[in-house]
């Protein structure tokens, strides 16, 4: 019996807990409600600043699997020794085709890597002095979208060196180097610019609730006089910060669907310059994060400000 009036208890205390709770961010939401224009201007302040590092980060998003999708890893030109028979080079390609590395094998005869040579150089009248070809036979392999890291093609190119049939190697790895330099680039900004924005929000959720803590300077006072604690006379503020935050977030979001949604043509035909496809978009999990993060944040700065300016509030 002392056991089930004991949970009983706990029971009724946490539901309790939670309707105070309930009620009070109903009523801090219902003081929003009535100022809304100063509301509307926090909370569009508040989405701007959420809305800028998130739409910069989806952007750079999609851009790296963008450059994934249609040029991830680069193709390999192996040039086979001169002493390579057709037979050789059909059995080298095919043996190749089977590793996981490979997407495809493209061979070209001595003779067809000259005609290539000649339509796509500008040199070839100057083959037509040699009394032979001086051109090997070539193997065009085309790496799979798992060899997009620079150090895991140039692990692929030296297992090819290693070949008895290889007399070099070929491969550019140089834009592949410079389009992982500049995403690494672009993500290590929109960090910073996130972080920045949102001390900026920590800051302007901090003022206005500073800004209502001092408007309502005489009511908190009387509040302490009769015996209230300082959790009870912090709660409506902290709620107070949390819809800022969250209103916020959802500003955010609105603001980052109609701005990629503005990009979305102009986009398309980017990409289809490439044959590829690339959309921008924010879904349901966008909005969540979105939310969420604004109202952590909006939480935050009404707990800073809450706890710098409330305890110097005293009856007199």
């Amino acid at each position: 019996m002392t056991l089930g009036r004991h949970l009983r208890a706990s029971y009724q205390g946490a539901g309790t807990w939670v309707a105070r709770h309930a009620q009070v961010a109903l009523a801090s939401l219902g003081r929003l409600v009535r100022s809304p224009l100063s509301t509307l201007m926090t909370v569009c302040v508040i989405g701007i600043a959420l809305a800028f590092p998130a739409g910069l980060y989806l952007v750079v998003h999609h851009i790296q699997q963008f450059g994934s999708g249609f040029s991830g890893a680069p193709s390999v030109s192996v040039f086979l020794r001169s002493e390579v028979d057709a037979e050789q080079r059909s059995q080298l390609a095919a043996e190749l085709r089977q590793a996981v590395e490979v997407d495809g094998v493209q061979v070209l005869s001595p003779e067809q890597a000259l005609q290539e040579f000649r339509q796509f150089s500008g040199f070839g009248g100057a083959f037509d002095a040699l009394e032979e070809n001086p051109l090997p036979g070539v193997l065009i392999v085309e790496t799979a979208a798992s060899l997009a890291a620079p150090s895991r093609v140039e692990a692929f190119a030296e297992q090819l060196r290693s070949r008895a049939e290889v007399e070099l190697v070929q491969v550019d790895l140089q834009w592949v180097r410079r389009f992982h330099a500049i995403m690494d680039i672009a993500v290590r900004a929109v960090a910073v610019i996130g972080v920045l924005l949102g001390l900026a929000v920590l800051l302007i959720v901090g003022n206005t609730v500073r800004l209502e803590i001092e408007s309502r300077h005489a009511e908190i006072e009387v509040s302490k006089l009769v015996g209230a604690t300082d959790s009870f006379v912090r709660r409506p503020f902290l709620y107070g910060g949390f819809w800022y935050g969250l209103f916020g977030g959802l500003i955010a979001w609105v603001l980052v669907t109609l701005s990629l949604w503005a990009l979305a043509g102009p986009v398309q035909r980017l990409a289809g310059l490439y044959d590829s496809n690339l959309a921008f978009g924010t879904g349901p999990l966008i909005l969540l994060k979105l939310t969420l993060t604004g109202a952590l944040v909006g939480w935050g700065g009404s707990w800073l400000a809450v706890g710098r300016h409330l305890d110097r509030i005293e009856p007199r």
